[in-house]
């Protein structure tokens, strides 16, 4: 790799007063654990690896950009999540975060269930083994087709989200001659402290039935008078990269709420409740996640205190975590095209990826870490941006970090915690290639997602 000098961009402390920006770590050659997958590592000459493999022969074998996922540190937290919860709670991953034949394996072989959103994905499931009986299908407009097809196989629920699907549901399903198991989503009216795009509780969206002017209430009270369908329980979901668990009690009581209600109206006392997902994970040195077994305690607590106010039988509890599962387990690795220093403000560091394989940045001003990951460096930090190489001012990929001031044109940076919505939500923008997803475990990498070629984007081309 080319290590060709350039202009050293600014320093920190020429950019922001102090107190105006995180610092750098003191030693930019020192991985923050909390932020890496389980098994990263550097050696002695600053090189990376994971599970065993160094990225710089990663680079060779697989190419870059790509996604390199750590499995051992997957399963690993599938099997926390299933401990902390216990065999008396459900743990569905949340597929839309990241999904492939081999995570549905692995899911199924470490006890998770799965939780999907749409017809592509429940394809996907059941093409790699996943028992239709531990998929839960979600959606907020649901198609007809959609509707038929996890009726007919058999899915263990469905997650009603309008007074049409109530409807919609219970016929397709009485149609085939079946009960289908079902909940309701509501909105708690929980306003949880994320970015607007990805708070889902508060009532001015997209998803679930208002507990507001009892409209979930009335939601109950159809579903109970359909045959074709049996009303399960509840779902909430309040949000994405939550850290501070007092939403999550807000939730929990108004839902207990909603089935003591339906309990003294109907005299049925719903045996389950889902309250979704959205635990954040570390993407900075600044973020505190929880573990799976706090988060199980506390959410425990709060059901059975609740549900002992009003005299109900605690209900058995699923939850989806999907980015706490995946999201640290994989970094995505770029190779240094250009690097530009701008004189008092910053260096913009341009890779060979960009928003095509990480929106995240440019949707919603998701924050990243960035590290140099295929040598050591003594050299100074200097205030970068990355940047892709997409035809857009908005393509950057992490939007303030601090590199070495040697950094050159050939080097291999990595983005950690890149798991999820990363992949999932990667484009064709600018006609680019979306990356491969490449597992790695115990000294052997294997692609699991194959890295688009020419030849794909040109097979769809009709014209």
């Amino acid at each position: 790799m080319s290590r060709s000098a350039h202009p050293a961009g600014p320093r920190h402390a020429d950019v922001y007063p102090e107190g105006h920006y995180t610092a750098p770590a003191a030693d930019l050659n020192v991985l923050d654990e909390k932020v890496w997958a389980r098994t990263v590592r550097r050696n002695d000459d600053g090189v990376v690896s994971v599970g065993g493999i160094e990225v710089t022969r990663l680079a060779e074998e697989f190419g870059t950009p790509a996604y390199f996922l750590d499995e051992s540190d997957f399963r690993a937290r599938c099997r926390a999540w299933a401990d902390a919860f216990g065999p008396d709670a459900d743990v569905f991953y949340a597929g839309k975060a990241f999904l492939s034949r081999a995570v549905v394996r692995w899911l199924q072989e470490e006890g998770l269930n799965l939780d999907v959103c749409s017809g592509g994905e429940l394809t996907t499931a059941l093409d790699a083994g996943m028992p239709a009986e531990r998929i839960a299908f979600h959606g907020n407009n649901k198609s007809v087709e959609e509707i038929e097809r996890a009726v007919r196989v058999g899915v263990g629920r469905i997650v009603l989200d309008s007074f049409q699907e109530i409807v919609r549901v219970a016929h397709i399903a009485q149609s085939q001659g079946k009960r289908q198991r079902v909940q309701i989503r509501v909105t708690v009216g929980v306003e949880a402290h994320t970015h607007e795009f990805i708070a889902t509780a508060h009532e001015d969206q997209k998803f679930g039935i208002a507990l507001a002017d009892g409209q979930a209430a009335e939601a109950v009270r159809r579903a109970l008078r359909l045959d074709g369908i049996e009303l399960i329980g509840i779902h909430s979901h309040i949000g994405s990269q939550i850290f501070d668990m007092a939403g999550f009690e807000v939730s929990a009581r108004r839902v207990v709420q909603l089935l003591a209600e339906v309990r003294d109206e109907h005299g049925v006392e719903l045996p389950e409740i889902d309250l979704g997902g959205g635990l954040g994970i570390a993407y900075t040195s600044e973020d505190d996640p929880s573990e799976p077994h706090q988060i199980a305690k506390a959410l425990n607590e709060i059901v059975t205190r609740e549900c002992e106010a009003h005299g109900l039988a605690t209900p058995r509890i699923s939850v989806e975590p999907g980015r706490a599962i995946v999201g640290p387990t994989a970094f995505t690795l770029y190779e240094v095209g250009t690097i530009k220093p701008l004189e008092g403000l910053r260096t913009y560091v341009s890779v060979d990826g960009g928003m095509s394989d990480n929106i995240r940045t440019a949707l919603y001003d998701a924050e990243y870490s960035v590290a140099l990951v295929s040598r050591t460096s003594d050299a100074e930090p200097m205030l970068v941006r990355v940047v892709g190489k997409h035809c857009e001012s908005g393509d950057i990929v992490v939007r303030d970090a601090f590199l070495p001031a040697d950094l050159a044109p050939g080097d291999l940076i990595a983005v950690p915690a890149t798991g999820a919505y990363c992949r999932s939500m990667a484009s064709n923008y600018n006609h680019s290639l979306r990356p491969p997803v490449v597992a790695v475990n115990e000294g052997e990498a294997r692609v699991i997602v194959r890295r688009e070629t020419e030849e794909d984007l040109l097979r769809l081309d009709v014209g």
